[in-house]
């Protein structure tokens, strides 16, 4: 196997980022980082043109890409179309995201990612269902005629389904699920994470204490924090130990909202980024259907015919350059957010989220504006 050192750029591991050094594969195995005068001399030199190699972006919520809508096109094929998509922009890992549907459909989801998985198709981490067990007072654009409370039924199957995927994650409203369910499906392994749901404080420090410890998009279908009622909003940045995703497309979260977020957030590391990544990545597609209903493409956003956000026109070299240039966050901190904090959610990140001594390699390449550059080259 072909030895290369590759240098010329910093080099963000997972948590640190090196200047001036370079990262020694051995094939397809990371063998260190390393300063200059420590390159072996049996490795050759591939020189980049400044920019950062990090590790691919892990993204836990993404419900298509390249044309395709898991909801509609929910197979093996389907998850690979959309894994394949998330690729060309750095994402090297990921969760396929279904929105509210029938539970036929998200029987079909489960097996379909089970069904990748074992097919190897790379970079498929598991499944995120994203509903339907939601509030209808926060449905944003999730169906209201597929919202409903978790029955037993529905509970049985998703303890089954955790044992069969490294990873699952839900999404739930506390309206909807009971705190019993809620301990029960982490017991069994689910990760739950709250979302789309108008509980209060309250509710909300329940079901942490029953087991969830996470919270889809931040900030966005949720309970807003207030002076006399904190909401959602409030219990997720006062409580230690819950993690977050966080939309950072300039459209959904205000970039002042962001600061207050991560300021109040230790570590920082607990406020992870997803793109909420709709059919349009990868894709030059102006407009697509969800549960029969059109959403349209325009400006970057992607909303209803009457408007409410649905899902995001958004990759993570645009979300990192966000948080960067408009909320001002270290460059380190929001490569964090894009590889290892999303990483740490997970039950099994299967080695994804960092770059490791004599791990198989999964890196990639920004350029010095920050852009994905394809290193199939070397």
């Amino acid at each position: 196997m072909r030895k290369r050192a590759l240098r010329g750029a910093n080099i963000f591991d997972g948590t640190t980022l090196h200047a001036g050094k370079s990262v020694l594969l051995d094939g397809a195995i990371v063998r260190g980082i390393v300063s200059p005068g420590e390159i072996p001399a049996d490795f050759d030199i591939v020189e980049l043109d400044g920019g950062t190699l990090l590790p691919g972006f892990v993204d836990l919520q993404v419900n298509g890409g390249g044309g395709v809508m898991f909801n509609d096109v929910t197979s093996p094929d389907g998850v690979a179309a959309i894994a394949e998509a998330h690729a060309t922009t750095g994402t090297r890992a990921l969760l396929p995201t279904l929105i509210t549907d029938t539970p036929a459909k998200t029987r079909a989801a489960v097996d379909a990612v089970a069904d990748a998985i074992r097919r190897g198709v790379p970079g498929i981490l598991g499944i995120h269902l994203e509903g339907p067990h939601l509030s209808l007072a926060r449905k944003g654009a999730h169906d209201p005629s597929l919202i409903r409370p978790m029955e037993e039924e529905d509970a049985a199957f998703l303890c089954a389904a955790a044992g069969r995927l490294p990873n699952l994650m839900v999404t739930v409203a506390p309206e909807n699920v009971t705190t019993a369910q809620i301990a029960r499906l982490t017991e069994a392994g689910v990760i739950v994470s709250l979302g789309h749901t108008d509980c209060d404080l309250a509710a909300a420090e329940a079901a942490f204490s029953a087991g969830a410890r996470c919270v889809t998009h931040l900030f966005n279908a949720m309970s807003q924090m207030g002076n006399r009622e904190p909401g959602l909003v409030g219990a997720t940045l006062a409580t230690p130990g819950i993690s977050a995703g966080l939309i950072a497309d300039g459209i959904h979260v205000h970039a002042a909202s962001i600061r207050v977020a991560l300021s109040s957030k230790r570590p920082p590391g607990s406020i992870f980024l997803v793109t909420d990544a709709m059919s349009t990545v990868g894709s030059d597609i102006a407009e697509f259907t969800l549960n029969g209903r059109r959403v349209i493409r325009r400006d970057g956003r992607l909303t209803l015919a009457d408007g409410t956000l649905a899902g995001a026109d958004l990759d993570f070299p645009t979300a990192i350059l966000v948080l960067v240039e408009r909320v001002g966050v270290a460059v380190g901190t929001a490569l964090a957010m894009a590889t290892s904090a999303p990483a740490s959610v997970l039950r099994d990140a299967r080695g994804f989220g960092a770059i490791r001594k004599d791990a198989p390699w999964n890196g990639i390449h920004l350029d010095g504006m920050g852009r994905y550059r394809d290193l199939a080259w070397i």
